[in-house]
């Protein structure tokens, strides 16, 4: 018997899913798993087998098709250099269906695919130096793993993920069609303003030469590290946005995010802290792994960096709620206000770090 749990409608497409990924198997559960902001994911468990259906979402990413290809480049060139590098990597392999392919289009035109289900400790916060050391240890594996890969084979997932000027441009024309009174709002275009002038740092360092581009991984939250029952780093999820970037989007992101105390919802009074001994301990766990990817200039660069990545949040968060939340996914009116608030206040939190943040990315 099929148990089907679903937050979404569905009009029998999950039906029609299982019996093209799980064909023959009448004793079925399917049910939502994760809490990501952009696709919907389920864990299907039958007798035989369990493993991840989620549906790409073409609100975010235009050309599904990239993101299914770029997956199948990426598990390959991993099956390739994690046994001389990191022999306990875990990564995903593709589901296919039962005539074989790797997704499936349904009649809405919307793609699925399926995926090995990872079977991890799911950490939700980092609470010791050690945890810290362990995140940073894993993001730098994985990038010394794909920093051999050509990045030219690889699709654009999200066409200016991480441009932050783009992004600029982009809330410069929606303020000028959707103007915001509400609590907050006003709030958020002072911290614009505040620090537009320093939205280009890391692009016009990559047009200088003093920053290159390589693949990254382009979401780094603490949700998508995998740690094993010892607490060690053993791998990353979500590959959907692996494309060529800049190290320091990585590394940034996963600072802002991780260092972050507060979490990215919940309510807007609450005390923001980045948390610096964490910070330290990421940035020695990924130098440890990672560090001759990094110049003397490059490392320069990333307080720059953390702050940067916060400031792209709070500005995406902000643009998508003027814009009516088309990107993020929201669960009350006003939630991606509260979170571009909860960025633009993680920005000033992170400048009071200034100093210790270059004196941590130096040793």
């Amino acid at each position: 018997m099929t148990r089907i749990q679903s937050p979404i409608s569905t009009d029998g497409v999950l039906e029609e899913l299982l019996t093209r990924f799980c064909p023959g198997h009448s004793d079925c559960t399917i049910v939502p798993i994760g809490h990501g902001n952009i696709n919907d994911t389920y864990l299907v468990k039958t007798p035989a087998k369990k493993f991840i259906l989620q549906r790409i979402s073409a609100t975010v990413f235009p050309k599904p098709l990239h993101v299914i290809t770029n997956f199948q480049k990426i598990a390959a060139h991993l099956e390739r250099r994690t046994g001389a590098i990191a022999p306990e990597w875990q990564f995903a392999r593709s589901v296919l269906t039962d005539q074989g392919d790797l997704f499936f289009h349904d009649e809405k035109g919307d793609f699925w695919r399926g995926q090995t289900y990872l079977p991890h400790k799911v950490v939700t916060m980092l609470n010791s130096r050690h945890q810290g050391y362990e995140l940073g240890r894993t993001l730098g594996i994985f990038h010394l793993l794909v920093s051999d890969m050509d990045g030219e084979t690889l699709h654009d997932p999200l066409p200016g993920f991480h441009i932050l000027p783009q992004y600029l441009e982009k809330f410069d024309c929606t303020r000028k069609k959707n103007s915001s009174m509400e609590e907050g709002s006003q709030y958020c275009q002072e911290s614009i303003e505040k620090h537009r002038n320093k939205a280009a740092i890391l692009e016009r360092a990559k047009e200088d030469g003093i920053l290159t581009m390589q693949p990254i991984h382009g979401d780094p939250k603490i949700d998508n590290f995998i740690f094993n029952e010892l607490g060690c780093g053993v791998g990353l999820l979500d590959l959907d946005t692996v494309s060529l970037g800049l190290l320091h989007y990585d590394l940034g992101d996963c600072l802002r995010s991780c260092c972050n105390r507060s979490g990215e919802g919940g309510g807007v009074n609450r005390e923001i802290h980045f948390d610096m001994e964490i910070c330290k301990a990421i940035l020695e766990g990924y130098f440890r792994q990672a560090g001759s990817l990094f110049s003397p200039s490059a490392r320069s660069y990333i307080f720059d960096a953390v702050l940067l990545l916060a400031f792209e949040l709070g500005l995406r968060f902000f643009t998508d709620h003027l814009m009516g939340d088309n990107y993020f996914k929201i669960v009350e009116p006003g939630e991606n206000l509260q979170r571009a608030v909860i960025q633009f206040r993680l920005v000033e939190e992170i400048e009071k770090y200034e100093p210790e943040i270059r004196a941590a990315a130096e040793i």
